[in-house]
């Protein structure tokens, strides 16, 4: 616990936020207690967000739900560990919640200036109410060839650390990020049909057999296939805003781009009823208008 609130601490005066240094100290020497006690290893803590607006989340493995606060009787044995870390969380955010995921769960809090008299902020728990999506209406079936799978690996990783960052950003911090917001509502809008219809699951077993290349077949909606659309333009933007705010990531290499722009475009194309084109196919093409242009 102790290198958790040293390096805490130092984060805080590298950003030039010295002014969050003892609450972001005391809030995660309460989580990192907790999650010790109470989660499953491993345990990991890391700063995100912004200078601006940074965040400090505790991540284990454990998905079971954290109680808020509000919701432990004041006489229960539990107030001297896991409820009484929380409120002390509360008191010492601007914002703080849980995102519960499928192999496991982080809980974040921004820091405050100071630490609050009164009972503090109210904490927000995400993803542990999500329903089995229902089948697609008009529904189009895709097919995307050749998918590179190392590239979809960091397509992978790209597109669950964003819906995190956006989402986070969004609730803490709503109207000073406004295109974190429209972010978010877009992944709210997409994500069941991403996570089905993306392909993350029949590539996941893919991985597994040691192939360079695959191809999937999936069937989604033509309406989230028009979504994808604002969704691909939305990134571009995402780009510039994480160079801009000073995010700790998720800004894109050109190679990223190129690979997302295709995949997710895939979808795009084949709900507006053209020909998959596999990924070598888009390579070349894109090379072809590069020379054209340079000549």
């Amino acid at each position: 616990m102790q290198e958790a609130r040293r390096w805490v601490l130092s984060t805080c005066h590298d950003i030039g936020r010295d002014d969050l240094a003892e609450c972001a100290e005391l809030g995660v020497s309460e989580l990192v207690t907790n999650a010790l006690l109470h989660g499953t290893h491993p345990i990991t803590v890391r700063v995100r967000g912004t200078a601006e607006h940074p965040r400090v989340e505790i991540r284990d493995g454990s998905r079971e739900r954290p109680q808020l606060p509000t919701e432990i009787d004041p006489e229960d044995d539990l107030l001297l560990t896991f409820g009484r870390g929380l409120s002390i969380v509360a008191r010492c955010a601007d914002a703080w919640g849980a995102v519960i995921e499928e192999d496991g769960k982080i809980v974040w809090f921004a820091p405050a200036r100071d630490f609050a008299e009164d009972e503090g902020v109210p904490g927000v728990i995400t993803g542990d109410d999500e329903e089995p999506p229902a089948p697609p209406e008009d529904p189009v079936e895709v097919e995307i060839r050749g998918v590179p799978l190392a590239d979809f690996q960091t397509f992978e990783r790209h597109f669950r650390e964003l819906g995190r960052e956006v989402r986070l950003l969004a609730l803490a911090h709503q109207s000073d990020y406004p295109l974190a917001q429209d972010l978010s509502d877009l992944f709210g809008a997409l994500e069941r049909q991403l996570r089905e219809g993306v392909g993350l699951e029949h590539l996941e077993e893919a991985t597994v057999t040691g192939t360079e290349l695959a191809d999937v077949q999936l069937v989604t909606s033509r309406a989230s296939t028009r979504t994808m659309a604002r969704f691909i333009e939305k990134l571009d933007l995402a780009d510039e805003f994480c160079r801009q705010q000073r995010l700790l990531s998720l800004a894109r290499s050109p190679e990223q781009r190129a690979f997302q722009r295709w995949y997710l475009g895939e979808f795009v194309r084949q709900g507006n009823g053209e020909a998959p084109m596999a990924w070598q196919e888009f390579v070349d093409e894109d090379e072809d208008e590069r020379r054209s242009q340079a000549s």
